[in-house]
């Protein structure tokens, strides 16, 4: 007998596509030596506190959602036996990095200059060596990175196309009014390209961009 769980369907090009329960992943739990600087430091970036909640056993926990999050962040006490300081890397999506640098910086973190990696997996090196100064003009190669007080770490990673397969063509979401527009502003660039193309103005213009700007999403063939 097959467990639902793990009942997979193969595509042709290799990949599988779960069809049992959705495993939605929606909180991190991170260590830190002082739950009220942390959460002064993690409400200082903007980010939605959900909860704090303490109990007369000593347990307590602190929830925040960075914005647009679908995941969110706890820590307290008594919730883990992780060093203070040892969750490395965790990975906060863009679609702007140099935007979200600078409204980090303008909230007083100290945030590192944009950069791209000379080689693969050197965006994780804490000694910034293979670091390239500047953005990549590839998507998913664009960082930034900050610790909070506690010395856990966080890399911006600006992604503007995503791989075949990342998102479902059915789930198209944006996390903001600033990630639509520049979504739009990319799709009315390739519009361009388009009507130039057909050598005509393409009346159908807004079924064009959704078509892009869900394909873009997704990681499926771009329309031309």
């Amino acid at each position: 007998m097959t467990d639902t769980t793990d009942e997979r369907s193969d595509h042709a090009d290799g990949s599988a596509e779960s069809t049992g329960v959705d495993l939605k992943l929606e909180v991190v739990i991170i260590p830190v030596a002082d739950v009220d600087r942390a959460k002064d430091f993690y409400g200082g970036l903007g980010w939605r506190l959900d909860a704090d909640f303490a109990f007369d056993n000593g347990f307590r926990v602190v929830q925040f959602t960075p914005p647009g999050s679908a995941a969110s962040l706890q820590f307290g006490v008594n919730m883990t036996s992780a060093a203070p300081g040892s969750v490395q890397n965790l990975y906060l999506i863009v679609a702007d990095i140099e935007t979200a640098r600078s409204a980090l910086a303008a909230r007083g973190v100290e945030v590192t200059e944009v950069f791209h990696p000379s080689a693969p997996g050197d965006q994780f090196r804490p000694d910034a060596s293979g670091h390239l100064g500047g953005r990549s003009a590839d998507s998913y190669s664009s960082f930034a990175s900050f610790s909070d007080p506690d010395g856990n770490t966080w890399l911006l990673q600006e992604v503007t196309t995503r791989l075949p397969g990342r998102i479902a063509s059915s789930g198209t979401s944006f996390a903001s009014v600033g990630d639509l527009a520049d979504a739009m502003r990319r799709a009315s660039v390739a519009h361009g390209e388009h009507e130039k193309r057909i050598g005509e103005a393409d009346p159908d213009w807004p079924g064009w961009y959704a078509a892009y700007m869900v394909a873009e999403q997704a990681g499926t063939e771009l329309p031309t």
